[in-house]
Formats: C-alpha cells, sequence, structure tokens
C-alpha cells in the first residue's frame, strides 16, 4: 500500500504543520466568544456600517467609510499580535491586501461622478476605457 498509512491501515495524523497565524484568540481563553475576536467584529461592523450608509442614498460617505473600515483592517494587522480570524495569511500578505483594498475603495469613492473630489487622469482613463 502506501507509506502514509500507519498502524492498522489507518492515515497517519500530521503533526510537524505549523499553526496558521491567526490560529491564536485575540483575548484570553475565558472571555466570551466575541470579545476573543474583537478585531474582525470591528472591520466587519465598519464594513456593515458602510453599507447601510450607502444603501440609504449617500454612496461616497459609505464607500469612504467602508474602504476605512479596510484600512483599520490592515493598521489591526500590522500592530496587534493576536488578532483571531483578521489573520488570513502571512501577515505583510494582510496587511498589503486591506491597505490596497481600503486605499483603492476611498479613492473611487473619491473620483465617484457627479462632482468628484479629486481628479486621478490615468485612473479616470482606465475607468472609461473599461465602462465603454
Amino acid at each position: 500500500m502506501s507509506s502514509d498509512l500507519g498502524p492498522g491501515g489507518r492515515p497517519t495524523v500530521t503533526t510537524s504543520t505549523a499553526r496558521p497565524e491567526g490560529g491564536g484568540r485575540a483575548a484570553p481563553g475565558d472571555a466570551p466568544a466575541p470579545a476573543r475576536q474583537w478585531p474582525i467584529i470591528v472591520v466587519i461592523v465598519g464594513a456593515v456600517a458602510g453599507l447601510v450608509t450607502v444603501a440609504t442614498g449617500a454612496f461616497r460617505a459609505g464607500a469612504i467609510v467602508l474602504g476605512a473600515a479596510m484600512l483599520l483592517g490592515g493598521v489591526l494587522r500590522w500592530t496587534v499580535t493576536s488578532v483571531g480570524m483578521l489573520a488570513v495569511r502571512s501577515r505583510f500578505t494582510d496587511v498589503f491586501t486591506y491597505a490596497v483594498l481600503g486605499v483603492a475603495i476611498v479613492l473611487l469613492a473619491l473620483m465617484a461622478q457627479p462632482d468628484p473630489v479629486i481628479r486621478i487622469p490615468f485612473l479616470e482613463d482606465i475607468i472609461h476605457f473599461s465602462v465603454r
């Protein structure tokens, strides 16, 4: 058969794999579940607040709140040692992803028509080219 089988023909359990970086808790184990995962809850509450703001008709303000929630997620991932489920991959990958998404959402919100707050010519060209 295969060398991956242990005694009795059962598959062996891998014991040498490193635990995921986000596998730890953000609060002590005796704390209630929401308190242990406060970083992801803060980011989710911010994102939901942004989406609700967009749904009520304030697109630009809601998108900025949503982007700010992503940026806050990056800051929390960078500064807090144990962030629980906010950690997905390595710290660098998580911070980079949160930062790029947050900045992109905020920039696009500020460029939204009508009456854009900022104008970035090459981004306007990309948007006009992709929409046509």
